[in-house]
């Protein structure tokens, strides 16, 4: 699934204008991958709003659940922002509607697929240890 949540209000997002960097974390085994992106090849994928962290760790082949596509109908991609939170925009009353559904919350809580950081500062990102999905499908 993706695409847009007809039921969600639309917010204006300042994108990015420098290059600036994303360091996801996995809460679980420590590992980070650290991303570079770059203004001029954005937005990034087609899940979640454009140059949101669920589109760029997508980018970096960084494995969020999102079981909705992105579209802010569920809180599976929910992660935490510890560091550079001042560059991604206040949740929306949709995203918080969102996270009262998810576990374990904490002030660093956003949904992937919904936090827009503009550049200003970089960003890291912890992806809980629970939000994997751990069922693959083969090829068919």
């Amino acid at each position: 699934m993706g695409g847009v949540n007809p039921y969600i209000r639309k917010v204006p997002l300042t994108p990015p204008d420098r290059p600036f960097k994303v360091t996801f974390v996995d809460e679980e085994t420590g590992a980070s991958t650290t991303y570079l992106v770059d203004p001029a090849t954005f937005p990034y994928g087609h899940i979640g709003l454009d140059g949101s962290l669920l589109a760029i760790a997508e980018e970096a082949g960084v494995e969020i659940n999102h079981t909705c596509g992105g579209v802010c109908a569920c809180s599976t991609c929910h992660v935490y922002v510890t560091g550079g939170a001042k560059s991604c925009p206040a949740a929306t009353e949709d995203e918080e509607d969102q996270l009262d559904t998810a576990p374990a919350l904490t002030p660093d809580s956003r949904l992937a697929c919904q936090c827009v950081p503009d550049g200003s500062a970089d960003v890291v990102v912890v992806v809980p240890k629970w939000n994997r999905n751990q069922v693959k499908e083969g090829h068919h």
